[in-house]
Formats: C-alpha cells, sequence, structure tokens
C-alpha cells in the first residue's frame, strides 16, 4: 500500500484556498511547475479531477469540493505536528488568520492586537475585518471573534462574555416622536435595521419576565453595519437596536436613551470560535489565550 502523498495534499489546499496555482507557488515559495505538477500527482493517484482548468481561472470540481476538507485537515495536522516537534522558542511563529466583526475590530480588537504584536514579535497577524459571516474551514481562518448567540455546530467556541443590547434613540426623537411604552409601539416608529441577521424586518423582543413580543417595525433606515447609525440616531431620526460596545459612550454622554428598559433582542455573546479540530499551531494558542486575557 503505497504512502498518502501529505505535500500534494497541502499543495492542493493552498490552491483551493487561493484559487490560484501562481499564488500557491508564491506562497509555498516553490515553482508553479511544482504545484502543477503535484495537483496531476494527486489526481492521477486519486483517479478524478479536483479542478477545472481554463486559460485565466480554475475552479474546484465536484469531487475537489469534497475532498477539500479533508486536504484541509492533512495540512492543519501536519503543520501542527512540525511545529510540535520544535522548540518553544519556534513555535511562537509564523500567521495567523483572525477575523471579525469590522465595528468591534476597529473599536476594542484592534488595540489588543497591537500589544499581542509587542509580546510576540515573531508572530505575524492576518486581521479581516467584515460584518459578514465568514466561514472558518473554507476560507482558511485559525479563529474569528463572533458576536451573536451561536448555533449547535462542530466549531469550538469560548465565551467571554454576554454582550447587551438596548433600543435606543435621542432624546430630542422622543420629545417629537413620543416614548414607546411596550414593543409593539415600535411598528410606529421609525426604525432602524442591521441587516446582517436572518430576519431583520422582524424582531422578537423579550421582556424583564421573559415575555415575548413579535414585532415588524417601520423601517426607515437599513445596513449591514452599526456604526454608520449612530449619526443619525443621535440626530433624531429614529429608534435602533444596538449592542453596549457601539452605543455605551452615547448613552454616557445623553446623547441617546433607552427607551424600552429590560427588553431585548436575543441571547449575544462575545466569542473566539474555531475549526473543529483539538490540534492548533501554538502561535494560534498565543492568539486565543491573549484575546481571552486582555478582549472585553
Amino acid at each position: 500500500m503505497a504512502l498518502p502523498d501529505y505535500e500534494a495534499w497541502a499543495i492542493f489546499a493552498t490552491v483551493a484556498r487561493l484559487g490560484s496555482f501562481t499564488a500557491a507557488a508564491d506562497e509555498l515559495a516553490l515553482s508553479k511547475p511544482t504545484i502543477s505538477k503535484a495537483i496531476s500527482r494527486l489526481e492521477a493517484s486519486l483517479g478524478t479531477v479536483l479542478f477545472h482548468r481554463t486559460s485565466r481561472k480554475i475552479s474546484l470540481s465536484t469531487a475537489g469540493k469534497s475532498l477539500l476538507p479533508h486536504a484541509q485537515q492533512i495540512a492543519r495536522d501536519g503543520e501542527t505536528a512540525m511545529e510540535a516537534a520544535r522548540d518553544t522558542t519556534h513555535l511562537l511563529r509564523g500567521k495567523v488568520r483572525l477575523a471579525a466583526p469590522l465595528s468591534y475590530g476597529i473599536s476594542h480588537l484592534a488595540p489588543v492586537i497591537a500589544d499581542f504584536m509587542c509580546a510576540y514579535p515573531e508572530i505575524t497577524v492576518d486581521l479581516q475585518l467584515d460584518d459578514a459571516r465568514v466561514d472558518l474551514v473554507d476560507e482558511g481562518f485559525d479563529c474569528a471573534i463572533r458576536i451573536a448567540a451561536l448555533p449547535d455546530s462542530s466549531l469550538r467556541a469560548i465565551r467571554l462574555r454576554e454582550v447587551t443590547g438596548y433600543f435606543i434613540a435621542a432624546p430630542l426623537y422622543i420629545k417629537r416622536m413620543g416614548q414607546p411604552e411596550a414593543p409593539a409601539d415600535l411598528a410606529d416608529h421609525d426604525c432602524f435595521l442591521y441587516s446582517n441577521t436572518p430576519s431583520p424586518a422582524f424582531w422578537q423582543i423579550t421582556g424583564p419576565d421573559g415575555q415575548i413580543a413579535n414585532v415588524r417595525p417601520k423601517c426607515r433606515f437599513q445596513s449591514n453595519n452599526g456604526d454608520v447609525m449612530l449619526p443619525a440616531l443621535v440626530a433624531g431620526r429614529g429608534i435602533g437596536y444596538l449592542p453596549d460596545f457601539l452605543c455605551q459612550p452615547a448613552l454616557d454622554a445623553g446623547d441617546l436613551v433607552n427607551v424600552l428598559p429590560g427588553w431585548h433582542m436575543g441571547d449575544i455573546a462575545l466569542n473566539i470560535i474555531m475549526p473543529p479540530s483539538p490540534l492548533r499551531p501554538a502561535r494560534v494558542d498565543a492568539l486565543v489565550n491573549f484575546l481571552k486575557d486582555h478582549l472585553r
């Protein structure tokens, strides 16, 4: 029985992630012919085509899509095993890919990353900020910050803290339009909707005694980013629902007020999530542990 071609599997995972033989050759410091031969060798051993090739681009075949998770796992496990064989000094080096929501990444994560870079000068951080939810495995991320109620999945998660959400408006808006006394009143107010949710136009709101209110708010403004709502909210243009890390300074300053005290939408938390495998390079563990100790 022939041994698996681990190099070819790792090259396959890299080409799939980067979408280019040339880019994979650059990242792996190999020649493009070496990359091409490795993929052809793997395809021959498997008896199937992994990529559809044209003169301008490549795309994964059906078989390639099915086999990619196995290639990614082989590449991760191989890298972890190599690092485990080195001494501690050499473990803490290399690149860590991290994803995070845009607003939280700028306001809270960026200062922590700066401190991490000082503490670990040989670790490179590739931070991608986007409010859209990323697929850690398919997109090649080592870990991600996720602010949400996490569904059951195979991903590993570390819960850092609860995140409180508030229904907020400017005192000017309340003076002009009146204070909502109950969630149902929101249907008569201009509301700001956050679109990166499964049902942005439908609000399920939980009260202080656990009662549930279902509301279809009147949409005045909708965005996939919470930060862009703040200026219009402070200017008195409507009512929004934002997490504490975005609106707390404006609440403390009196620019916004909590218009439905005790009411909230969902149980939101600040989480670090990671791919399912318990095997991680030491540099990834270093970043995760640093974030656990410093993020709030």
